[in-house]
């Protein structure tokens, strides 16, 4: 994961819906009436199980019809209301690749053009099949005949450049500490699994996964020519390499130690500590010469690292740099490296029971490589400058709301208040699309190979993003495509972003009920904005610098509730015995908590506006609490709920839903809970920060 920003699931998974109401009070309130089909702009009765107390289990209440009645199709591994409005989406997105795919005569570097060949080059899987692995035979001969391990060093920088992975992780992000700069990142990398902990715990499951795992490895090299005893011996070496590399690795809870992660030096000090990297040929690998300094997040694991590089053989880390090769282009190579590739990271990784058809596949490479000519043709079709006016105010409502909670603190000095509201006036908001739109210029994308168009984009990307370095960093740079189904905040442009995948019916809808729309759209902006003040995004002040802006006292007090979230979620369990990481899930948990309290104040002022009473037997509040347990309704395969409790630092959805809910009042309120039923908490439990 890149440093440069901390994207967030919290609208991966969330149902958007936006209403335009504002937020500002009224003494006289509107009390209006409303059919009972007004509930199914946001919220389908039909989802909801009536036969669980909603007191029990708010998030089986709301979503066990759903649950019940919608399984996972066979190509995904997860199935929820992320991937319903992701279809729609994906639609619209089909219908305007095959277009641009079709106009053979759009101008030469135009976003139609780009779109249109790389689409259509991915598509064309006769010639893809016949190029079987040439696209990358002459990265793998490359390899092959490299003499030295300095050699090696200046080939896997310059295979960095077009994506490849391998050994560690290599990108220009803002500096951490001083925010008006570009700096060189490095990072702990290198494994072909998702996590460290697939090579360290010997549990069932995860000894399984490191035998398939290699009978993959074995697999992808008989696929670039190795005979069946040859690619038998290679397979050991990678799982021995990686092995090696995933024992040095921080765990990801420590990765989210912001300070502990930053650690500056100057070239010529990492060329003394990491001699067998060889910095100087690093750094012309990537076209970085002139680079003063880097930030090296975990000093440690580029010790071993070194100190590897010199004890393994040459031979071994050849093999292990083209396995990152192949493994990196599998997917855009012919059907049989495809094939193979699914079986392991779809299949035995998270369960899909069978691959996605052909023009999906192409569509995501394409919205990755060329997102913001696709993201052009995207906002034209499906997002009005009226709907990204709606929405900015939706986040100033929120925004005023969030003001006010931070006012009310009964725990912070009126010193750090004033800090953090200074923070909160000077976030940045993006919504829809970029004010400026990437050109892509210099960039080639044809029809006659789509490994070629990918390395090719990647590579772009890449340079675009070294020539960074030693320029005024641009605040209007987007780090989602406009057509992406998700947002984030950016700790160090302190900016949230809901990009205009997101902002479609009936997940965002100017029409909708002021009630689902809040607890909807309204308590995921509220949760972007949270992760200013979650426990990391709480380190950067108010110009994006890691920087402590705390008293003492505040901080110490704002850590003792947080280590209350933590102890909270630490208690959740799936599949019986999993237990959710409360450390590594934190900062999400804050948000939700926060978030969803923020957008509660908001619908309170837009109902003293206008109050439409009940809808469907429900009253606003209830509504506000059922449109936040729907957009967490998902269904998981087993394969792919332990993969998300090792890796991601988000809650399974039924805690995204009830932990929160469980430190409301407001709930038990809204749904008249008593003392003892499951959902309730005693007011000694509950957590309040925001």
């Amino acid at each position: 994961m890149k440093k440069l920003k901390r994207l967030t699931y919290s609208a991966i998974l969330a149902a958007f819906l936006l209403t335009g109401c504002n937020s500002s009070t009224n003494n006289a309130t509107d009390t209006t009436t409303a059919s009972d089909e007004t509930i199914g702009q946001g919220i389908d009765v039909a989802n909801i199980d009536t036969t669980v107390n909603p007191c029990d289990d708010f998030y089986m209440y709301a979503n066990g019809g759903w649950l019940k009645n919608n399984p996972i199709p066979a190509a995904e591994s997860a199935w929820g209301s992320f991937n319903e409005l992701a279809e729609r989406n994906n639609a619209v997105l089909r219908e305007l690749l095959m277009e641009a795919a079709s106009n053979g005569t759009a101008a030469k570097g135009s976003a139609a053009q780009l779109v249109g060949d790389f689409y259509a080059a991915g598509m064309d899987s006769v010639a893809v099949n016949k190029a079987g692995m040439e696209p990358i035979k002459p990265e793998l001969d490359r390899i092959a005949a490299v003499a030295s391990t300095n050699d090696l060093m200046k080939a896997v920088a310059e295979l960095k450049t077009k994506g490849v992975g391998g050994f560690f992780g290599m990108y220009i992000s803002q500096d951490d500490k001083i925010s008006t700069q570009y700096a060189l990142y490095l990072s702990q990398g290198g494994l072909g699994l998702p996590d460290r902990d697939y090579y360290l715990k010997n549990d069932e499951r995860s000894k399984t996964i490191r035998a398939e795992y290699q009978k993959h490895l074995q697999r992808m090299f008989q696929l670039i020519g190795n005979d069946a005893a040859t690619a038998g011996k290679k397979a050991q070496a990678v799982l021995a390499i990686e092995t090696k590399l995933a024992k040095a690795s921080k765990t990801r809870v420590e990765l989210r130690d912001s300070q502990a992660n930053y650690n500056k030096v100057t070239a010529q000090a990492f060329a003394a500590q990491y001699p067998n990297l060889n910095a100087t040929q690093l750094l012309s690998g990537i076209g970085a010469q002139g680079a003063k300094d880097m930030i090296v997040g975990q000093p440690a694991f580029f010790k071993e690292l070194n100190a590897m590089l010199k004890s393994t053989s040459l031979d071994d880390l050849k093999t292990y740099t083209q396995w990152h090769i192949a493994r990196s282009a599998a997917p855009y190579l012919s059907q049989n490296f495809v094939e193979e590739n699914f079986s392991f990271y779809g299949k035995v990784l998270n369960g899909s029971k069978e691959m996605q058809p052909r023009w999906k596949r192409v569509l995501y490479a394409t919205d990755g490589a060329v997102g913001e000519s696709l993201g052009q043709l995207y906002v034209q079709k499906t997002f009005s400058p009226e709907a990204k006016e709606k929405a900015l105010e939706m986040v100033k409502n929120l925004q005023e709301s969030f003001k006010e909670h931070v006012r009310d603190l009964d725990w912070m000095s009126d010193e750090t208040k004033k800090r953090a509201l200074e923070k909160l006036d000077a976030f940045a908001v993006k919504i829809g699309y970029p004010d400026k739109w990437k050109t892509y210029k210099g960039l080639e994308a044809d029809r006659n190979s789509y490994a070629a168009n990918v390395l090719r984009a990647n590579q772009h990307a890449f340079e675009e993003s070294v020539a960074k370095l030693g320029k005024p960093v641009d605040r209007t740079e987007w780090f989602m495509s406009p057509p992406t189904v998700n947002a984030y905040y950016n700790p160090s442009m302190n900016e949230i972003v809901f990009p205009a995948g997101i902002l479609q019916p009936p997940f965002f809808d100017p029409k909708a009920d002021d009630a689902v729309n809040y607890g909807g759209m309204g308590a995921v902006i509220g949760h972007e904005l949270t992760h200013g003040f979650d426990d990391q995004g709480a380190q950067y002040d108010f110009e994006g610098n890691l920087k402590d802006w705390w008293t003492k006292d505040d901080l110490a007090k704002f850590t003792e509730r947080a280590t209350a979230v933590t102890k909270q979620y630490d208690a959740y369990t799936v599949l019986d015995n999993l237990h959710v990481n409360g450390k590594l899930t934190l900062g999400e948990n804050i948000a939700d908590i926060g978030g969803l309290n923020i957008a509660y104040t908001a619908l309170q002022k837009a109902l003293a506006k206008k109050n439409p009473g009940e809808i469907a037997g429900y009253t606003p509040e209830q509504r506000f609490f059922l449109a936040w347990a729907q957009i967490w309704r998902i269904n998981m395969r087993d394969e792919s709920q332990n993969q998300q409790i090792l890796t991601d630092p988000h809650s399974p959805g039924q805690f995204r839903t009830n932990g929160p809910l469980a430190n409301m009042p407001q709930f038990y309120k809204a749904f008249e809970c008593k003392d003892g039923q499951k959902m309730m908490r005693t007011e000694a439990e509950r957590i309040k920060i925001w």
